[in-house]
């Protein structure tokens, strides 16, 4: 699998990026051909040579000559996006990173991703640094990306939209929320939001000791330089050998030991049905020898306030626990197939080079209400043709 891997030496910016890609081999003229697809005007893409702590990087500016930057909403952005002669494949992931920048933008002014401005994500250099980085996945031929885990300056402050605001800023931190982040001193904003929100909507989380095959390397600069670092960040192009997916959720998890244990299953489909991935009961024992169930949900940080809003109505707790995990796990998709029981979809992995085909409960159940035959039968007949 190609992956690209982003190594925020010195944080991450959306001009970061762009120079990162066309240092690791990103033809600048296809670059801005592709850009040219959004059918706007105004705007130039240059990028030159600088050195950084004696390293190489290219350093991108979007240059505007249309005059004043428009606050644009985030229905004003897709429509951009949406009828440009672009693939959608990039389309799609353009509007994720701008998903994810309206997201956080909503909560810190306390609006909707409908209502809130975007003032400086609004304007041509950040449209031309989102699209102009999912114009760069797609065609450095990536499947997947990567990151570490993500620098941020600390301590000091930025001059934006409506005001003097503390670094990181509150729409990268708001961003970065469940993602792993380095609280650096350098008092500078080494993240940006369209940074951030880059990581956030493209990454499949940071990497540990998986092998390798690096094909091309790139560093983009950061404008100014930094005491002690480079102001860098650095892709990493290869092929990852691993065939696991990896992705990051949150375990939420409870003690309980002063409810009726009858209610708890029902506990359980209400968080199944608020978005929890998965959701289970473990039997421990407390303080004073007290018998009690630990209730466990994994959950992806855009369903925490659903999650988090059953187990306080449905349960007796007064607080959890919230611990990031990474998950490593098969890639799965879905079958349809013609069986002697009828149409049925199963759930297909590779495990080894060899494919597995797994009968779906709800499908099994369907069949023996429709075909009057036990379960264990259904599966019985399932499994013996699905291994052939």
């Amino acid at each position: 699998m190609r992956i690209a891997y982003l190594d925020t030496i010195a944080g991450i910016s959306g001009d970061m990026t762009l120079g990162a890609f066309i240092s690791a081999g990103v033809s600048l003229d296809q670059l801005t051909a592709e850009l040219g697809k959004l059918r706007l005007s105004g705007f130039e893409v240059t990028a030159k040579y600088v050195q950084r702590n004696g390293i190489t990087a290219v350093k991108v500016d979007v240059i505007i000559s249309e005059g004043p930057k428009y606050h644009r909403h985030l229905a004003d952005i897709n429509a951009i996006i949406d009828q440009s002669d672009l693939i959608t494949a990039v389309k799609d992931r353009a509007k994720k990173i701008f998903h994810e920048v309206a997201l956080a933008e909503a909560k810190v002014h306390n609006s909707t991703i409908e209502k809130v401005h975007f003032h400086e994500v609004g304007a041509i250099d950040s449209l031309v640094d989102i699209v102009g980085t999912s114009i760069c996945v797609e065609l450095m031929g990536v499947e997947q990306v990567f990151s570490s885990a993500v620098k941020v300056g600390n301590g000091g402050t930025v001059t934006a939209q409506h005001g003097v605001i503390p670094i990181p800023t509150p729409a990268t931190s708001e961003i970065l929320k469940g993602y792993p982040v380095v609280l650096t001193d350098i008092p500078f904003e080494l993240t940006t939001p369209t940074g951030a929100a880059i990581i956030k909507a493209l990454s499949h989380g940071t990497l540990a000791s998986e092998q390798l095959t690096v094909t091309a390397i790139g560093y983009g600069a950061g404008t100014r330089e930094l005491p002690g670092l480079p102001n860098l960040l650095r892709v990493i192009v290869g092929e990852l050998k691993t065939r696991l997916d990896q992705d990051e959720v949150l375990v939420v998890e409870t003690n309980i030991d002063d409810m009726n244990p009858e209610i708890l299953p029902y506990v359980i489909e209400k968080l199944i049905a608020a978005g929890a991935n998965d959701a289970f009961l473990t039997p421990i024992v407390m303080k004073k020898g007290r018998p009690a169930h630990l209730l466990s949900a994994l959950v992806e940080r855009s369903q925490m306030d659903a999650i988090l809003s059953v187990m306080f109505r449905e349960t007796s707790t007064l607080g959890v626990r919230i611990q990031h995990v990474e998950r490593r796990k098969l890639t799965r998709t879905q079958k349809t197939l013609r069986t002697s029981l009828g149409t049925v979809t199963v759930k297909s992995v590779t495990v080894d080079g060899k494919e597995r085909l797994i009968p779906e409960f709800e499908e099994c159940k369907r069949l023996a209400i429709e075909k009057s035959l036990p379960l264990k039968e259904v599966y019985s007949i399932l499994e013996s043709e699905l291994s052939k």
